[in-house]
């Protein structure tokens, strides 16, 4: 591995790291924490790639959160498919941290679709995936057509409500292309809970209407945001999708032995699109919708018309050649990480 910069910033800087250096610093945290060479390899690669792709909140940063989580302290046990056809696979992630567990459930859903054209992979006892967009890409990458949903425990309050009843309940969707494949990825809630906990650590304000106290009231602190609730986005609509994830869910294994049912959980469907038409023939009409839509009429104002995953593919190439900057206060705290 790389070594890491020297620390020579002041507080409140940020560390300049190239991406061998963002590997070797993730990898060895996560060593630390107590993962082996082949585990904490994967778990750096799609942290750094948040980072490359500028989502710092789902980055680095969350070495801190699976260092400080309750189920880090929790024993592991190797991962396991405990029913299984040709095409579908339930896995019990043994405690894992998701960003390894749905990472290999992501290699056993391309393996299947490889054989059968068709896969349906739930995963269950494992906890915080980071971006589901990486999950997706790989899945696009190989050729298949793949949906993500993800529920986790209460973090989000419904419309009206004052106390947490979801999770943040992301969904997402890759789609074969050239060059690069189309993915959609969003959370149904109006934060993300990794960016409620950033900002929290940099002691950032909230943007408002995304988050209520413990009792309720709309607040910009993270600190009562996440003593509270963090808020669905787009009011019942978003608050309705949540809460059918949540619901999805309970198909990849939500629901604890205790009988609780507000666990986390992980579901993928991935299929050929073969099955419906010439795989090449698919990725001309998608090519020729996007550039129709890139093509849209601007309002005054306006410089260009984005595609999702565009920016996050250009800021991967950008900054694979510059490097990326952590926070000095994060990147400190990861070199203290024991586990």
């Amino acid at each position: 591995m790389s070594e890491a910069p020297e620390n020579t910033a002041e507080p409140g800087r940020s560390i300049p790291l190239s991406q061998a250096q963002a590997l070797a610093l993730g990898q060895a945290a996560m060593q630390r924490i107590g993962y082996d060479a082949e585990q904490a390899r994967t778990i750096a690669a799609a942290l750094v790639d948040a980072e490359l792709c500028g989502y710092p909140a789902l980055g680095l940063a969350r070495i801190l959160t699976i260092d400080e989580h309750p189920r880090n302290r929790n024993p592991r046990t190797p991962l396991r498919v405990i029913h299984e056809t040709p095409v579908s696979a339930m896995i019990d992630g043994g405690n894992n941290v998701g960003f390894y567990a749905v990472h290999r459930a992501t290699e056993i859903a391309i393996e299947k679709a490889k054989s059968g054209h068709f896969a349906l992979v739930g995963v269950h006892n494992s906890w915080l995936s980071g971006r589901n967009a990486y999950y997706l890409e790989m899945i696009a990458r190989a050729g298949f057509a793949g949906i993500h949903l993800a529920c986790g425990r209460p973090v989000v309050a419904p419309p009206g409500g004052r106390a947490p009843a979801f999770g943040t309940n992301p969904i997402a969707f890759g789609l074969p292309g050239e060059p690069h494949p189309f993915v959609f990825d969003m959370a149904t809630s109006a934060l993300n809970h990794g960016d409620v906990i950033l900002a929290a650590r940099l002691q950032q304000q909230l943007p408002e209407g995304t988050a209520i106290d413990k009792e309720g009231y709309p607040t910009r602190d993270p600190l009562a945001a996440l003593g509270g609730a963090i808020l669905p986005f787009g009011g019942h609509k978003g608050y309705g999708l949540s809460l059918t994830i949540q619901a999805l869910g309970l198909m990849a294994g939500a629901a604890l032995p205790s009988g609780e049912v507000q666990d986390f959980a992980f579901l993928f469907v991935v299929f050929d699109p073969a099955l419906l038409m010439p795989p090449a023939q698919y990725k001309q009409q998608l090519a020729e919708l996007l550039r129709r839509v890139a093509a849209t009429p601007l309002q005054p104002g306006e410089i260009a018309m984005r595609i999702p995953s565009q920016r996050a593919f250009e800021e991967r190439e950008r900054r694979r050649v510059e490097g990326i900057t952590l926070e000095q206060r994060i990147y400190d705290r990861i070199l203290a990480v024991k586990g």
